[in-house]
């Protein structure tokens, strides 16, 4: 009976020793699995990051992440893009150049781990542009945004979790909304009308201001004999130049959602979005948001008559 309760703890301390080593052979399987998934793989099997995977398909730059590298990806989860005004995310979608530059501002070429980070005070990202690395209170942060989960390996790089989307700062422009529109070289109609109704030095002012500037060619469908009468008439002609601008800088996101707006004419010229273009009056916006030192410029392809 001895005999026989030796042999049956034997065998169980056998299984038991069997099944420490099968556990813990699959510990070690699965944590390679998890480090032989790709950049790509390892956000959308994370599931907190499907904004991002989505943004990163309409850039055109899943299959960078995927396969190029190595690479490190500062990346913001869905609740840091939450954060994120709809119209700035609606504009960025709609413009895949400017999508793809905010996402090349999250991605460092090379696989830069947390203990390799925290050495650095800035980073050069695929986009062109710098991040600032800071280290405060014992947290990494890449420009305003916390670094709250480090060092998510995958195949082909190291993903960073942060909280906050990097919006990279564009390049101030150094001209004002005259400087810019004349060196253009489609609005010199507009700087000489604006010059004759003594307006040029007022659109060069602090402001900021809204121009929607009509081109040489929208100038040339207006009647001579009217450019003619508003040429001779300066309170007239200051009237309807000013019916072209609005007071503060209003872009083209912030224009969609506006039935109207306020111009320095005093009256408002009506907004409304048809076909997906935006229209102020019965001109047609033809490019949007040309940005300039005191405001924005629009680009329209009809002198507005108010």
């Amino acid at each position: 009976m001895k005999r026989t309760r030796t042999t049956l703890a034997l065998l169980v301390a056998a299984a038991l020793a069997v099944a420490a080593i099968g556990a813990s052979a699959s510990a070690s399987t699965a944590s390679k699995s998890e480090g032989d998934k790709n950049i790509v793989e390892t956000a959308i099997g994370a599931g907190q990051f499907t904004t991002l995977a989505s943004l990163l398909t309409k850039a055109g730059l899943t299959d960078t992440l995927a396969t190029g590298g190595p690479f490190t990806v500062f990346a913001p989860t869905d609740a840091a893009f939450a954060k994120v005004p709809k119209a700035t995310l609606d504009a960025l979608a709609a413009r895949p150049a400017l999508l793809k530059s905010v996402l090349l501002y999250h991605v460092v070429s090379g696989r830069v781990t947390a203990a390799d980070v925290v050495k650095l005070t800035s980073a050069k990202t695929l986009e062109g542009r710098s991040l600032a690395i800071k280290v405060r209170e014992g947290s990494v942060y890449a420009d305003q945004a916390k670094v709250t989960t480090p060092d998510v390996m995958a195949s082909n790089g190291v993903i960073h979790v942060i909280d906050s989307v990097l919006i990279p700062k564009a390049a101030a422009p150094t001209q004002n909304i005259v400087q810019t529109a004349v060196a253009a070289g489609q609005f010199k109609t507009l700087a000489s009308l604006l010059t004759k109704a003594g307006l040029a030095g007022t659109l060069q002012g602090k402001g900021p201001f809204t121009v929607f500037a009509p081109t040489d060619a929208a100038f040339a469908k207006v009647p001579k004999a009217t450019l003619a009468a508003l040429g001779k008439n300066k309170a007239k002609l200051r009237a309807v130049l000013l019916y072209h601008v609005v007071k503060g800088k209003v872009t083209a996101a912030q224009a969609m959602k506006l039935r109207a707006a306020k111009t320095l004419n005093g009256k408002s010229v009506t907004i409304r979005v048809s076909g997906g273009k935006v229209l102020i009056g019965g001109a047609t916006v033809t490019k949007a948001d040309v940005p300039t030192s005191n405001g924005v410029i629009h680009v329209i392809n009809k002198v507005l008559i108010p």
